[in-house]
């Protein structure tokens, strides 16, 4: 009997362990309606930004119908140390945190415990007063907002809050001399008191005026706090990355995964690249592209924050493809992802500033709108994001299609566009 017993014990061992494979295993190409030959030639155009200098290395992933097409890397994780790319490579994937915290606010939407329609000071107190920078330079002054700003203002960047480093007029100005961080470098501070600070300042337009790409997540970030009780991070953890088994995305890389995280390059002003500095700072960015992961960490960015792996982005891009849910697990009913997916910038006028022709965003997404508009391969509705170290993905409902494609480099290597158009020319079906 014990023996029978220790069989079945090592059937359901096989069994599951059998599951687990299946669930992360590469199909092949053919069964899903991609060309095999295809693929080589996009391996062949992301070996070139590294034979042309333009990046270090790149890895890239492209999923179908929920299954792993091709899973693949060129080039180097540390050009100086001769360490190649590796597939469960750590990047930053900076704003590309922004999306899984746009679904932590759309889990908490579902929950009964906000509305879109909420004002920010609901939970935020320190918005209660928002005043908007009117007028352009020696002439422009504050006066008091029209109306309040929303959690929907917030999640389609229509708030009227910008990113001190892409404004260089007195309200980036205000931020820089007030210490409002934009998450992207080392600070002290925490969510409740950078966004407080942020608060303080003026907004550069009327709410729900004009499209702004901004800190707004990170105010976002703040009331996932505030309403849920726990830390952003913990919440993160807890609600979105485990369920999803995103086992190498956080907020800090630990000391046994270092060496898996990948090195930020820029230009050297010869026609090739460098190790980024830590600090550094380009403009009104500033950089902290080691310290900023380590432990001790005291603000977690809700727009800027995480770093992962292309695997564990996938799961969480096709769990958005799914409707939702993923391996039995549900974070959100299609209903809410199909709203968070439609344009909410559509009245408008085009092109929004960072998005271009044919694309409008949704509650945490580009979303495509007018395909003929974009000039580039794809399909009307598809939605995604990129982060300012290079990193991007999408997906696709239509060709039921995740995309993702990671580098480290800033200012960015142009690889995007290009990914996508050798994405879209290996789909035979």
């Amino acid at each position: 009997m014990r023996a029978v017993k220790s069989l079945l014990r090592t059937f359901a061992l096989v069994a599951l362990a059998g599951l687990v494979l299946s669930a992360q295993a590469t199909v092949a190409p053919a069964s899903v309606g991609v060309a095999v030959d295809r693929l080589d030639r996009m391996h062949k155009g992301m070996q070139g930004f590294i034979d042309r200098k333009d990046a270090a290395g790149i890895v890239t992933l492209i999923a179908r119908e929920g299954k792993t097409v091709d899973l693949h890397a060129v080039g180097f994780a540390d050009v100086e140390k001769n360490a190649p790319m590796k597939t469960d490579s750590i990047f930053r994937i900076a704003s590309m945190t922004k999306p899984l915290t746009s679904v932590a606010i759309m889990m908490l939407f579902e929950e009964g415990k906000l509305f879109l329609t909420d004002p920010v000071s609901k939970f935020i107190p320190a918005f209660k007063s928002s005043m908007v920078m009117e007028g352009a330079g020696a002439e422009a002054k504050p006066v008091a907002a029209r109306r309040a700003i929303t959690i929907r203002d917030l999640l389609a960047h229509k708030s009227g809050i910008t990113y001190g480093f892409l404004n260089g007029g007195a309200v980036g100005s205000g931020y820089r001399k007030n210490g409002v961080t934009d998450g992207l470098t080392s600070t002290t501070l925490t969510l409740e008191e950078n966004v407080n600070k942020l608060a303080a300042e003026p907004l550069v337009s009327q709410p729900g005026d004009r499209f702004n790409y901004s800190l707004s997540t990170d105010v976002l970030a703040r009331v996932v706090e505030v309403v849920s009780g726990q830390s952003f991070d913990a919440f993160l953890r807890e609600r979105i990355i485990k369920p999803l088994k995103m086992i190498d995305t956080d907020f800090i890389v630990p000391d046994a995964k270092w060496p898996r995280f990948v090195t930020v390059y820029s230009p050297d002003g010869k026609g090739g690249i460098r190790p980024m500095n830590d600090p550094e700072t380009f403009g009104n960015a500033n950089m902290s592209p080691w310290a900023l992961y380590k432990i001790g960490r005291t603000y977690f960015s809700g727009g800027a924050g995480l770093a992962s792996t292309a695997s564990d982005y996938a799961r969480f891009a096709n769990m958005l493809l799914n409707g939702g849910a993923l391996e039995g697990v549900r974070l959100l009913s299609p209903k809410t992802v199909e709203l968070m997916t439609m344009s909410h910038t559509s009245e408008l006028t085009p092109p929004l500033p960072l998005l271009g022709p044919g694309n409008n965003f949704g509650l945490g997404f580009r979303v495509v709108t007018d395909l003929a508009q974009t000039q580039a391969l794809g399909s009307a509705g598809m939605y995604g994001w990129i982060g300012i170290y290079g990193t991007a993905f999408w997906v696709d409902p239509k060709e039921k299609l995740v995309a993702v494609m990671l580098v480290q480099k800033y200012p960015n290597p142009t690889v995007t566009a290009t990914f996508q158009t050798l994405v879209y020319q290996s789909l035979v079906r």
